[in-house]
């Protein structure tokens, strides 16, 4: 009994937490210096929510220049949403620039709002079904994230020339996962996610190598850039943000050469010609959400308060006397809940 009063006072104002969301079990994964990040940027972002989206897309990205790159920060088990802003590979820095951008946009300023947005864009129809339902291949992240109105993907003969995926990395190499070579389940799960890629043959458009300067015209600060590797069974190898610096075209993005989050000293021209096993780009345009941003009204009150009983707190530490952690919880969730 003394044990759980502990564990209860612990996790009262505990730096890293998980939290049960909207009554699924949804583990939230967050440290509290990422509290501190989040409240840095709503200052930095202070009188620039009235901004055209795709410069807020851009102070965002900004925002985040000198992170540190790490990779691997979301592979926690069980599957959650890991909220990390301390720490970004180049697809969380993506995703999380995206997330925030839409809860600035959407006047909703709040660290639970902002765990809302980067669920619906991390995972397919934004909800947690464990690690099959995380969109790993980027082809696929950009297809169900146009299906959700979070971006635009760039096609037809602006966008480039029409691209075909052939997917078979994940499922072919399960030993390089560590949840597929725990679980040999999932391996015939991955191998209908890369089918369905496939089979998008009309959906795809690529910008060749070579052909950067053809289409530049056609690419925007803000718009989101992918870039295609020749590496069999993959599709792209890494992601950014176009941004134009003193009339250059380059791109922001967490660089695992530089080991941070840098303004790219190249050209995207140059960039790309650059490497080896780059065949081309392709872009996609985030877009500001709409309201209701996430929930009907009436689901939102009747899922206001409830947890599900399986929630879990995680990792309890000591307390921080300057973290208010009650203050970062969701609004969809009045109370903690423990698993014993």
């Amino acid at each position: 009994m003394k044990s759980h009063c502990m564990l209860l006072a612990a996790a009262l104002s505990s730096t890293l937490v998980s939290l049960g969301v909207y009554a699924q079990t949804d583990t939230v994964y967050f440290a509290r210096e990422d509290s501190v990040v989040f409240n840095n940027y709503l200052s930095f972002m202070e009188g620039k929510a009235d901004l055209p989206f795709d410069s807020i897309i851009l102070e965002t990205a900004s925002f985040f220049l000198e992170t540190p790159y790490v990779a691997a920060t979301l592979e926690k088990e069980p599957e959650g949403l890991v909220v990390n802003l301390r720490e970004l590979d180049c697809f969380t820095f993506v995703e999380n620039v995206i997330a925030l951008s839409r809860t600035i946009a959407a006047g909703e300023p709040a660290f639970g709002k902002y765990c809302d947005h980067l669920r619906l864009i991390r995972y397919r129809d934004g909800i947690i079904t464990g690690y099959a339902g995380r969109l790993h291949y980027t082809s696929d992240w950009l297809y169900e994230n146009e299906q959700k109105q979070i971006l635009k993907y760039a096609s037809g003969e602006t966008a480039g020339r029409p691209y075909t995926f052939d997917l078979s990395f994940m499922s072919s190499h399960p030993g390089s996962y560590r949840q597929i070579k725990a679980d040999s389940s999932l391996i015939p799960v991955m191998r209908e996610t890369e089918r369905q890629v496939n089979a998008r043959t009309s959906y795809y458009y690529l910008i060749p190598k070579y052909e950067i300067d053809t289409f530049a015209v056609h690419l925007h600060g803000g718009d989101m850039v992918g870039f295609v590797t020749s590496v069999p069974g993959l599709d792209i190898s890494h992601v950014g943000i176009i941004t134009k610096e003193n009339g250059k075209l380059t791109f922001i993005h967490a660089s695992s050469l530089a080991m941070k989050v840098i303004v790219n000293v190249e050209s995207l021209k140059e960039y790309v010609e650059k490497s080896k096993s780059c065949t081309g780009i392709m872009t996609a345009r985030p877009l500001p959400p709409t309201p209701p941003c996430l929930l009907p009204e009436e689901e939102s009150e009747k899922l206001e308060g409830e947890l599900h009983p399986d929630a879990l707190i995680r990792e309890l530490v000591e307390p921080d006397k300057d973290c208010n952690v009650e203050d970062m919880i969701p609004d969809s969730v009045s109370y903690f809940g423990i698993r014993r």
